[in-house]
């Protein structure tokens, strides 16, 4: 059985909105970056060692590839609030 992503962390900065999430079931983190107005945004799977300093710099771990485990650009988790 698989189990429900949790959400760790949310924050937003003007349209943009960022989460941190944990994939139980993988023990995967990931940070989810979204554009609420375009819904344009990137998913980046994160060492969990690196959780919290991708959640705050996101843009500076997609840009610089190899402190994630993966970029996919043009996805994103938004989270109706």
């Amino acid at each position: 059985m698989n189990s429900p992503t949790r959400e760790l962390a949310q924050r937003r900065n003007g349209t943009e909105e960022v989460l941190l999430l944990w994939h139980p079931t993988s023990d995967r983190v990931e940070v989810s970056v979204g554009d609420l107005t375009t819904g344009a945004g990137f998913l980046i799977d994160i060492p969990p060692g690196r959780a919290l300093d991708a959640f705050c710099h996101p843009h500076a771990y997609a840009a610089n590839p190899e402190n994630a485990y993966r970029v996919v650009r043009g996805k994103a988790t938004i989270v109706d609030g």
